[in-house]
């Protein structure tokens, strides 16, 4: 009996170390080992077949939350049709004409856009939509990641169907993580070298992945999205319905360059203080600071077309297309400075700003409703 308990100990012993040497991963942030990389999720500036968007309905919200909507969505669909395939998602047939009936309107081509007819919740596609990703050999997947409105704040189970829908209907392979982890496209960030940043608030959080580790949900993005370095910041849960989804505040630019806002603006936006000094200090995964450029608030409070104010809004939830930067703008006196210094960082493509008065209203901008499906 005590020759078993020993060899017990001593099969346990290599799987203890290895607990004790990784009690603290922010201590060392390379806590995964690269090669459990399965995956990896192109970045958002690498060439892109089309994006996808949910266009806003009725059914959910009323005929007035829709219509306040449209224009938007229309002004997205003629700067993308010139740049890429524009996957539009309709809740019905009635929708799509209706849609239909917009562009043409609008002098929007037809040509280079695909209807899709599934049923939604609403338009949040970044959120609910398909993450594509490559494996090793350059096929491309479809991971379907699991859904539920936000930590149950909003209806989600139309929405949540969707990636489901788009791999059989494009004959991409899914990858089913429902049951691995809650994860909305807007909670995170990659760099496109290794690299992911969010905040705990939105991922590690009892009303999306009840109990998950901070070294647990490292393994599942390292597996499935190829990152191996993780920028942590804290955020701030309850804030608002996404518990502070990173693509508000802080993008990376490119794979050296992180694009947010400064101090000022930062606690504005409520983002706490020490994140604002773990954002400022974060490093690429060869250890070398971040380049940062840093682009103001609205100068004035949005308001709305019908007359809301809601406040000061951020540029940085902007979207980047093969040959378009969709920017959000407000009417406002800073939507030329931050266009200028986003096109800066952007020369090959063109920068176009969209009217997001009554989407920020909403609580999101362009990035937010707007998903890509690279080449």
């Amino acid at each position: 009996m005590q020759k078993k308990k020993i060899m017990f100990l001593l099969l346990l012993l290599p799987a203890l170390l290895l607990s004790c040497s990784q009690t603290d991963p922010t201590d060392n942030p390379e806590t995964v080992n690269p090669a459990a990389a399965l995956y990896k999720m192109p970045e958002e500036s690498a060439p892109h077949e089309g994006t996808w968007l949910q266009w806003p309905h009725q059914y959910q919200y009323g005929t007035t939350y829709r219509n306040r909507l449209d224009a938007t969505w229309v002004a997205m669909t003629r700067e993308l049709v010139q740049s890429e395939k524009v996957h539009i998602i309709a809740y019905d047939g009635t929708e799509k004409n209706r849609i239909v009936g917009l562009l043409n309107t609008a002098g929007v081509p037809l040509t280079n856009i695909n209807f899709k007819i599934y049923p939604t919740d609403d338009f949040w596609v970044r959120d609910n939509g398909p993450i594509y990703v490559k494996d090793q050999n350059g096929q491309l997947f479809i991971q379907d990641w699991g859904f539920n409105g936000w930590g149950n704040k909003a209806d989600y189970s139309q929405c949540n169907t969707i990636p489901s829908k788009i791999s059989a209907d494009t004959n991409i392979p899914k990858i089913n993580l429902n049951s691995v982890m809650i994860n909305e496209g807007g909670s995170v960030e990659i760099d496109g070298n290794g690299v992911l940043m969010a905040c705990k608030s939105s991922i590690l959080n009892n009303n999306r992945n009840p109990g998950m580790t901070q070294q647990q949900a490292e393994a599942i993005f390292t597996k499935n999205l190829g990152v191996t370095k993780f920028i942590w910041l804290n955020g701030k849960a309850g804030l608002d319905i996404t518990d502070m989804h990173i693509d508000g505040f802080a993008r990376f630019a490119n794979s050296s360059t992180i694009i947010t806002m400064n101090p000022d603006d930062l606690a504005y936006w409520q983002v706490p203080n020490g994140d604002i000094d773990k954002l400022y200090d974060a490093t690429t995964k060869t250890g070398a600071a971040y380049q940062f450029v840093k682009v103001p608030l609205t100068r004035n409070d949005v308001i709305t077309t019908y007359g809301k104010n809601v406040g000061r809004a951020s540029y940085i939830n902007y979207y980047i297309a093969n040959n378009r930067v969709l920017v959000p703008n407000y009417n406002d006196p800073n939507d030329a400075v931050a266009n200028n210094i986003i096109q800066q960082l952007y020369p090959g493509k063109q920068v176009v700003g969209i009217d997001c008065r009554n989407l920020f209203a909403n609580g999101g901008m362009v990035h937010c409703v707007t998903q890509q499906q690279p080449q």
